[in-house]
């Protein structure tokens, strides 16, 4: 049984190919796999979608070889209308200069499982349920606090300071999770207060700003938010899925 909420937390993807059937197909097997997907027969098309605010992707899957506007000046035309990561997709080897302007390359046919793996290694971050509309998510680990910490403290030591801090996110989210399930709403706040403190020192700002929304969180009588624990937990536990990748490319081991 596919999560509700597990579209909510995935990038958006566009997909652009011209192939009518592959088209389909895949962008049922992605929908399937929790994605919201948008999809253009070609190039225009998808100039077109982005223009009209009408697709906002997280994530574009663009077929190397189309009629019309393709390859590498697809590419080059999506960049000035995207913030998009962009992945080219083809049933055989992509031309070089594709591969290299693109952010990772994907060999036909593939499912969301594939999707979900690379994006993993480099896509966007996942997007937290629990953002306010039209709030932008804050950085997942602010470059000029790790740049402090390093100009203070050997490397090994910063290295630890991290490792200590996952360690202890992650024995925070299960105590979260237990007290929502008791509903123990000072617990509730009280770990949220240690959450925010602790990852704002380390330039977490993601992790930290859903503690921060933890402590002020005011749980009235009939209120659907303990109803709702699981999506602060799953929120909690993406920032941290964002926050280990982000601590794997700059600390590699």
């Amino acid at each position: 049984m596919l999560d509700f909420h597990a579209h909510l937390l995935l990038p958006r993807v566009l997909l652009i190919d011209d192939d009518m059937v592959s088209r389909e197909v895949l962008a049922t097997v992605l929908t399937m796999g929790g994605y919201t997907v948008h999809t253009a027969a070609d190039g225009a098309g998808a100039l077109a979608l982005l223009d009209s605010g009408e697709s906002i992707p997280e994530v574009i899957l663009m077929d190397t070889q189309m009629p019309g506007l393709s390859g590498v000046e697809l590419l080059e035309a999506l960049r000035l209308h995207s913030r998009a990561k962009i992945f080219a997709i083809s049933g055989s080897t992509a031309p070089d200069e594709v591969t290299r302007a693109a952010d990772g390359f994907l060999l036909k046919p593939f499912g969301s499982d594939t999707l979900r793996k690379l994006l993993e290694e480099k896509g966007p971050p996942i997007r937290l349920l629990t953002t306010p509309e039209g709030e932008a998510e804050p950085p997942v680990l602010r470059a000029e606090t790790l740049a402090q910490l390093r100009e203070s403290m050997a490397e090994d030591k910063v290295r630890e300071i991290y490792a200590a801090m996952m360690a202890d996110l992650t024995e925070r989210i299960e105590a979260l999770d237990a007290a929502f399930q008791r509903q123990d709403l000072d617990a509730v706040r009280r770990i949220g207060h240690s959450i925010k403190g602790g990852c704002a020192m380390a330039g977490a700002a993601q992790v930290s700003r859903l503690g921060a929304m933890l402590e002020k969180v005011v749980f009235e009588p009939g209120s659907d938010q303990l109803d709702n624990r699981a999506r602060w937990v799953r929120d909690l536990r993406a920032a941290l899925s964002n926050l280990e990748r982000m601590l794997k490319a700059e600390f590699p081991a």
